[in-house]
């Protein structure tokens, strides 16, 4: 759901527009919208982008962020060719490296994906250029105060929080009929063609890495595929600006997806992306102007019955460079149940509750991007 770790946090796409059934009060005074399930609205702050082109030697205390100060190690994620997984004569073994990927790591670079250069090169441009836009032309696109699409930011819910220095963009792409068209930005005039067309292509890809991720936990492809067939794919445009205080600050908190599937773009390879294995924090490296980044979310760990593992990541900024992503989730619908099938329960050994979507992002929303404790809800008790 996050965006990337992709930056991205785990998404709302799948309750943004759900009608609101009560309010949760906060601690600050103010009032985070709930649905059906969770927190859907975002409190309004300040305009990260606006703030730091005052050029201040500080950042406000609501973005001082104690818990940046760890260390790092270099290490390597995984790198996954999707050509050599069509390929009857290498599919075998990209196979089992895609299996360990999954499984090891939750993360992986995706590379000969079979996306277009010029469909990347454009998704990127365009992002590049409503970004570059006067604060009034974006906010032409503004979150309405029920709901967490269009230009703003996301999972604020009290006047006391710790901020992420971030803004985003947050729509819902797929199905057709679920976009809200009002948020999609028409400056450029190129943008909604563009992200049409570039999430139509990620459709095809995540399609098939949900195939091949099936048959490598020895089930069959429908179990997987069927999940998302009629899900929810949304979007996570992030901006992080130019930080003075970088080593302080945090892009976005540390978070798992609650979602199936993440695959991250990063606009213009500055680096900030770092994911969390065996205690440490782990950079992850632009590979090349095209390849993506992929993580397992929350779901595919439950429907895997643990087998694979959703990961722990977070976005740092940068002192002197903005850095850009887009994020891009799927998920599946609210009805959906999700729970490992039988073919993966030996034994009677389930980890997971099975429930229906829609019950585990209430637990996912709860958690408000607090690592990964909104698993241990849906865990079963051994």
């Amino acid at each position: 759901m996050v965006g990337d770790g992709h930056d991205v946090h785990g998404p709302i796409s799948s309750f943004v527009g759900v009608p609101t059934s009560k309010n949760k009060k906060t601690k600050g005074g103010a009032q985070g919208k709930i649905c059906c399930s969770g927190l859907v609205g975002s409190l309004p702050v300040d305009n990260v982008q606006a703030l730091a082109s005052k050029k201040l030697g500080h950042i406000p205390t609501r973005y001082i962020r104690p818990e940046t100060e760890t260390e790092t190690i270099l290490r390597d994620i995984p790198t996954v060719d999707l050509s050599k997984l069509l390929d009857q004569r290498s599919s075998d073994e990209e196979s089992k490296n895609l299996h360990f990927a999954c499984e090891e790591w939750g993360f992986f670079h995706l590379v000969n994906h079979g996306v277009g250069v010029e469909v990347i090169e454009k998704m990127k441009l365009d992002i590049k250029e409503f970004f570059k836009q006067p604060l009034e032309v974006k906010e032409a696109y503004k979150q309405l105060p029920s709901s967490v699409e269009g230009y703003g930011q996301a999972f604020v819910a009290s006047d006391e929080q710790k901020l992420d220095r971030a803004d985003i963009v947050y729509l819902n792409t797929r199905p057709i009929p679920l976009r809200k068209m009002r948020f999609w930005p028409t400056q450029p005039p190129s943008f909604i063609e563009t992200l049409d067309q570039y999430t139509f292509e990620l459709r095809k890809v995540a399609d098939i890495l949900f195939r091949v991720m099936a048959k490598n936990l020895g089930v069959d492809a429908d179990v997987l595929t069927n999940k998302f067939e009629e899900g929810v794919q949304s979007v996570r445009i992030n901006y992080y600006p130019p930080c003075p205080q970088a080593d302080k600050a945090l892009g976005l908190s540390p978070h798992t997806d609650g979602i199936g599937l993440t695959i991250l773009l990063q606009i213009n390879e500055v680096q900030g992306l770092q994911i969390k294995k065996d205690d440490n924090w782990i950079p992850v490296l632009p590979l090349s102007p095209d390849s993506f980044i992929v993580n397992i979310g929350d779901v595919i760990e439950i429907l895997s019955n643990g087998k694979y593992k959703s990961t722990n990541h977070r976005a740092m900024v940068n002192r002197e460079k903005e850095r850009l992503s887009i994020a891009t989730f799927m998920s599946p619908s609210f009805e959906t149940d999700i729970g490992p099938p039988p073919e993966l329960v030996r034994d009677g050994e389930a980890f997971y509750k099975s429930m229906t979507y829609g019950q585990f992002f209430n637990h996912f929303l709860s958690g408000q991007l607090n690592d990964k404790g909104h698993m241990e809800a849906v865990k079963l008790q051994k």
